[in-house]
This record gives structure tokens, C-alpha cells and sequence, in this order.
């Protein structure tokens, strides 16, 4: 049998490993959550980029043939004059239709892990797809739509030239996630300051900058190059009350809950988020992480446009979040802090304006 003291001797060594181990993994989780400079944007194997093929993505997502009626873009909802939003609480929808949420932005869209609020895709490619066949968005047969591009002659013959194929919908959103790749944030501050222009903020930016890192605790959440965690968090973000009992949101709302095999959809109250998707309970109303670079740029914010500004935001965060979410915690940031952080979002975060002339349509 061991002696009592080689027992405690044992259990002493394995503690101290433990804690070891712990410290290690905690340090690394410290250290995957800084903040880093924009670098090349991912591009996917199967869909190589070509100055032709973004070209073409370009007039696509310009072009009104993509809705059911003709009178709606990509770029409808997503503005180059807007920061790629519409600038709506809610965003813009089919003709007698109510969308559900606001339209995120597309700067930077290259570097997200998945897309929309609910996070339902996972690639440019497929996020494509959805707002052109979305009854209350662009509402388009996707079969029609493939004829529709086909007769134009110009279009025919560019989908021969960058694919060597016919037209045909998963083309089509190749070529328009190749464009939306090019949507990149150039020359912000945070950027330079990062790379080690010291100079790059003022000195009222740099306290937002620890206040962010450190009492502000945004840099839970938002980290890493795109400034986000790619995961979805419930805050309990109030529903937006000017839309929550409008009969054309009910409808998108039970129209949602429906497809996505909510059972008691005609009774749902709430945009429950990401659990219309997955029916996992720490899904219940959690919303995407969205990216705060150019975040000075795309007011209204959170998933239903409910905060007009910054300050709106700040404050949410700052007492706690919405009622009963268990994610947050009040930071009890004074005036002060309050007002440099948000002097770190709008000046750190905001890189030159990005100049997209809207191309000739054939």
C-alpha cells in the first residue's frame, strides 16, 4: 500500500499540473483576444478570384433583374453611399412585405465565418442565394432568374469567359460573393496603430482603447481582425416596439418560425433568433456578433435597428444589457470612459471611405 505521505505527494504533483494546464489554457484564451490589423482576405478554392469574375459580380449585384418585380438590387439593401446598409431600423423589403431585421454591412464581409443575423450561412457563396428567393426580400424563382440572365447576351457571354459554363444560380452567386470579397476596409487607424503607428490615435482614442480592452470588456466579444468572436450571444435586445405588433412583421416573423419547423409559430411574440435555426436552448433569442469596424457608419444598430446611436449602445452595454440575459454583466463606466470609448469606435475604426461607382447594367 502507497505511505500517506506518497499520497499526498502524488496529489500535490497532480494538482500542480492541473493548475499548470489551467493557467496555460488560460493564457492562451488571453491571448487569442487581442486585437489585430486587417490581413488578405480569405478566398475559398473553389471560387478563385479574377478581375473579370468581380466584374461581373459587380453588375449582378447592381442589377434589379435579380427581384420578382425588377425594382430591387443587392445593392437596394446594401448601399456603397450607406456604408452597404440601407440605414434602416428595419431593413428594406418586397413591395407589401416587412423584413424582419436590419441589413448588417457588407465592409468586410470576407473575413465573417457566417452570415446573417441567425448565422444560417456559412459561406459568401451560399448567403447569396437567400435574399434573392426570400418572399419579403428580393422574391425571385431562382429558375427564372437563371433564364432572365441568359437571353442578355452580354451576360452570356461573360459567364462563358470566367467559368467556362452557362448561366446558372450558384454561378451567379459565385461571381457576386467575388465582388462582395473586394468590400474591405482600407487604412484604418487601428490598422496603422496595430502595425506600429504609435501616432495612428489621439490620446482620447488610446484610453478607449483600454477601456475596450480592459473595465469596458468589449474585447470579449470583439476581438481578433474582424473584431468579432463569429459567435452568438442572447443580450436580450428589447424587440423594436414600432414593428413588434405591425401585422406585416407578424406575418414575416410566423413565416420565419414557420419554415424553419417552429411548432407553435403562429403564437411566436419574439424574434427568437438563432433558435429558429438550431432549437437549442442556448440559441434563444442569441444573435450574431457583428464586426465593429466602420461602426460609426451603420446606424441603427443590434439585429432590429432599435439604437439610433452609439451612445444608445454604449449605454446598453454599460447597465447590463437587456433584462434577464446572463451574458452581461453593468460595467459602471463613468461619462468620461463612456465618451472616450466611443471616441476609440468612431476614430480607430473608420478607414477611408470606399468609392464604388455603380456600373453600367446590361
Amino acid at each position: 500500500m502507497l505511505k500517506k505521505s506518497n499520497i499526498i505527494f502524488i496529489v500535490s504533483v497532480f494538482l500542480i499540473i492541473f493548475a499548470l494546464v489551467n493557467i496555460e489554457g488560460f493564457a492562451s484564451d488571453k491571448e487569442k483576444k487581442k486585437l489585430e490589423p486587417l490581413p488578405l482576405p480569405p478566398i475559398p478554392k473553389d471560387n478563385p478570384m479574377t478581375q473579370e469574375k468581380v466584374e461581373l459580380g459587380k453588375k449582378l449585384f447592381f442589377d434589379r433583374r435579380l427581384s420578382g418585380d425588377g425594382t430591387t438590387s443587392c445593392a437596394s439593401c446594401h448601399d456603397p453611399e450607406k456604408a452597404f446598409t440601407d440605414a434602416s431600423e428595419i431593413s428594406l423589403s418586397y413591395p407589401t412585405t416587412r423584413n424582419l431585421r436590419n441589413a448588417p454591412t457588407l465592409l468586410n464581409v470576407a473575413y465573417a465565418k457566417y452570415l446573417f443575423w441567425d448565422g444560417r450561412a456559412k459561406t459568401l457563396e451560399e448567403q447569396a442565394e437567400f435574399p434573392i428567393m426570400s418572399a419579403f426580400e428580393m422574391n425571385q424563382n431562382l429558375e427564372f432568374l437563371e433564364e432572365e440572365i441568359r437571353v442578355v447576351p452580354e451576360y452570356r457571354e461573360a459567364f462563358k469567359k470566367v467559368f467556362g459554363q452557362e448561366v446558372n444560380i450558384k454561378l451567379i452567386a459565385k461571381a457576386i460573393a467575388a465582388f462582395e470579397r473586394t468590400l474591405i476596409s482600407k487604412n484604418a487607424p487601428i490598422d496603422r496603430f496595430l502595425r506600429g503607428d504609435k501616432n495612428a490615435l489621439s490620446e482620447e482614442a488610446k484610453k478607449g482603447l483600454e477601456i475596450f480592452k480592459g473595465k469596458g470588456k468589449c474585447i470579449e466579444c470583439h476581438y481578433g481582425a474582424y473584431l468579432s468572436d463569429h459567435e452568438f450571444h442572447a443580450l436580450m435586445v428589447p424587440e423594436n416596439p414600432k414593428y413588434v405588433n405591425e401585422d406585416k412583421f407578424i406575418t414575416t416573423r410566423r413565416y420565419v418560425a414557420k419554415i424553419n419547423k417552429y411548432p407553435d409559430y403562429m403564437n411566436v411574440k419574439e424574434d427568437l433568433g438563432r433558435y429558429f435555426k438550431t432549437k437549442k436552448k442556448q440559441d434563444y433569442k442569441a444573435f450574431k456578433t457583428p464586426t465593429l469596424r466602420e461602426v460609426a457608419k451603420t446606424a441603427p444598430y443590434m439585429h432590429n435597428g432599435i439604437f439610433k446611436s452609439l451612445d444608445e449602445v454604449i449605454e446598453f452595454f454599460n447597465k447590463g444589457g437587456g433584462e434577464g440575459n446572463r451574458v452581461l454583466k453593468p460595467l459602471n463606466l463613468t461619462e468620461d470612459e463612456k465618451k472616450a470609448l466611443k471616441t476609440f469606435l468612431v476614430e480607430a475604426l473608420t478607414g477611408e471611405d470606399l468609392q464604388i461607382k455603380p456600373p453600367e447594367i446590361p
